[in-house]
């Protein structure tokens, strides 16, 4: 018997369930993660006070702890101060418990004072928004029941079980342990789907990584990121404006050398420049491993010493796990081509982390690193170099 105020065919119902688990979804990635945690956008305040609004009654989250979080996140990545990295917690417990996760952080002092600066600190959010957070899911429950009687109640409970499951489980977890990847940031995060639909655009996870301070998370012209799709009907309604995107990169097919253009150019999209390092030297490498378990060292598990130099060429060695590391070393050790790609991966990526060298001096690094690639006989190696020149302008 229907006790609601709204009747529904059972389509009916699944379709609200769905679009107001959306509105939080979308409330979660314009409003907690592109607006608050990296500023990527400025929110009107009407907008910016309904999405924060609606994140009360439907997910129970406080605004400086979810951001405290998310940035600590990004400044521990997979490492123990990690919030939640499936490669210290488990694949199986950030998936089914990344809300309690949540939860345990929010409750360490130091990471809100650190990492939970500049969110809001007005009337409402004192005294009501994480004051009285049960107070907001309560009034969510009897907004569904008067709305929609005995049904209701599973609405509710869809609503509150979404964001624990897909932001909090799915984004964290498997967000980092199984997808695509069309950046090398230091860390595993993946694409998880090239379409971001149901999570907002969320599951383009990797191209986060990448970069962080992006409004825009789809970088490919067949993804989708949603969340952008909202955001320029913003914009579109003078409700929001963008502050940053992703740098376009610019290719130059005649040129030659290397300037300081050249260095700027890389060092926005370093971690495109290293994707297209891993994947142009793959191949080299594999094949030396190949030559490894066929003749120098017979007892090397070449399955593992594939996955641990690809997992290198992706990653600092630093964050690989011990094992992978040791049968990287076993391998840098037996295979002269291998150290020298190696070591031109660390010159690389020197260009962009010393910050006490001049402009100058790393442009003259840079010229110097292209010449010693193009010198050392490895045709992948002269491939890569010549792309450096040309695709970033």
């Amino acid at each position: 018997m229907h006790l609601g105020l709204l009747s529904l065919p059972c389509w009916g119902y699944a379709l609200v369930t769905l679009g107001l688990t959306h509105v939080t979804i979308a409330s979660v990635t314009i409003f907690l993660h592109r607006h608050q945690a990296h500023r990527a956008l400025d929110l009107h305040p009407v907008a910016s006070h309904f999405l924060r609004f609606w994140l009360w009654p439907t997910t129970g989250m406080v605004t400086r702890e979810w951001v405290a979080i998310h940035r600590k996140h990004h400044a521990k990545c997979e490492t123990p101060e990690d919030p939640h990295s499936p490669q210290f917690y488990g694949i199986r417990r950030v998936l089914l418990e990344g809300a309690e996760l949540y939860r345990s952080e929010a409750r360490n002092a130091a990471t809100l004072e650190r990492y939970g600066h500049a969110t809001p600190d007005d009337w409402i959010e004192r005294n009501l928004y994480a004051k009285h957070v049960g107070l907001g899911i309560g009034f969510m429950l009897a907004i569904d029941l008067v709305l929609f009687g005995p049904i209701g109640l599973s609405i509710w409970a869809v609503q509150m079980l979404w964001v624990p499951f897909f932001a909090a489980g799915v984004i964290n977890g498997i967000g980092h342990y199984w997808g695509y990847r069309t950046y090398a940031p230091n860390d595993t995060s993946t694409n998880i789907v090239p379409w971001g639909i149901l999570i907002g655009g969320e599951e383009l996870h990797n191209n986060h990584h990448a970069y962080v301070t992006s409004a825009k998370l789809s970088s490919k012209w067949w993804e989708l990121d949603l969340g952008w799709v909202y955001i320029h009907l913003l914009v579109t309604l003078r409700l929001a404006s963008v502050r940053r995107v992703a740098p376009k990169i610019r290719f130059n097919l005649a040129r030659a050398g290397c300037d300081a253009q050249t260095l700027q150019a890389i060092t926005a999209h370093r971690y495109h420049v290293l994707a297209r390092f891993a994947s142009t030297l793959r191949q080299t490498v594999l094949g030396e491993i190949h030559t490894l378990r066929a003749r120098a060292l017979p007892g090397l598990n070449e399955a593992k010493a594939q996955e641990a130099l690809r997992h290198w060429l992706q990653r600092e060695v630093g964050t690989l796990p011990e094992r992978e590391r040791a049968v990287l070393n076993q391998a840098l050790r037996s295979r002269k081509l291998l150290r020298t790609i190696y070591a031109m991966r660390q010159d690389l990526t020197a260009l962009w982390s010393n910050s006490a060298t001049s402009k100058e001096q790393l442009v003259k690094q840079l010229e110097d690193w292209c010449r010693r690639a193009d010198e050392s006989g490895i045709d992948a190696l002269q491939q890569f170099s010549w792309k450096l020149r040309c695709c970033y302008a």
